[in-house]
């Protein structure tokens, strides 16, 4: 199993409020987690940073490495660390006036038995390749995939969309949180993309699949680059994970 992983700041931003964590080989999991930060100059960065370094805190703390784990085990785990990481932020939200409004997205990735245990809330994305085709796995906790949802809007529509950014979920912004948490089968030859909308909101999904499937090694590199060349608003942040 390959991992490759990459975070700009992208043309715009003054800070990188994208984090990502990554863990240490190990025999028994794989660990991959992503936050997209939000809230004023230092808000979003620290928000991201604590929700990254928590979850990761949390799972290798009540991670049992001679204990074989049911999909229900982990997916429990995964939920608990980031109620645990809600917290953390939250709490720190509350301590400095120039951080209330600060919250983050987070997505965990935890691979295990051949399978991927995915944790999420906000609007960074995971997807999975397998077999030539490309499904985003996670659904965006946004105004506007509500909208779609609703068939208010169609979601060519949602792309352009002036309230594209505004979130109905996000870690750190409320006491509790409800993130959702799900699990996939993760075959050999299967590709995890974890991405920031700093990703998405610049190249297609067509694009991003095709970028990835031509170099797939160098092609977190590749995809920062084309979105940094089509304007780069926002932090680009993406994880591929080749099985």
């Amino acid at each position: 199993m390959k991992i490759y992983a990459e975070t700009d700041i992208g043309m715009v931003r003054q800070t990188n409020q994208d984090a990502y964590y990554i863990s240490e080989e190990n025999d028994n999991y794989i660990l991959c987690i992503l936050a997209d930060g939000m809230g004023g100059y230092t808000g979003g960065e620290i928000a991201s940073r604590l929700a990254c370094m928590n979850a990761a805190q949390y799972i290798k703390q009540n991670f049992d490495d001679n204990k074989q784990y049911t999909k229900e085990e982990i997916m429990d785990i995964i939920k608990k660390a980031m109620e645990y990481s809600n917290k953390v932020v939250y709490e720190k939200s509350k301590e400095e006036k120039e951080l209330e409004q600060m919250g983050t997205t987070l997505e965990v990735c935890l691979i295990y038995n051949n399978r991927v245990h995915i944790g999420h809330i906000g609007d960074s994305r995971i997807y999975r390749i397998r077999q030539n085709i490309m499904r985003k796995i996670t659904t965006d906790h946004s105004y506007v995939q509500k909208l779609v949802k609703d068939g208010t809007i169609t979601k060519e529509e949602a792309i352009h969309h002036p309230k594209k950014n505004m979130l109905m979920k996000a870690l750190g912004c409320e006491e509790e949180i409800e993130p959702d948490i799900m699990v996939k089968g993760f075959n050999p030859n299967d590709i995890i993309l974890i991405c920031s909308d700093g990703l998405t909101n610049m190249i297609s999904e067509q694009e991003i699949y095709n970028i990835i499937i031509e170099d797939t090694k160098n092609a977190t590199t590749h995809l920062i680059k084309k979105a940094k060349e089509l304007g780069g608003y926002d932090n680009i942040t993406a994880i591929i994970i080749e099985n």
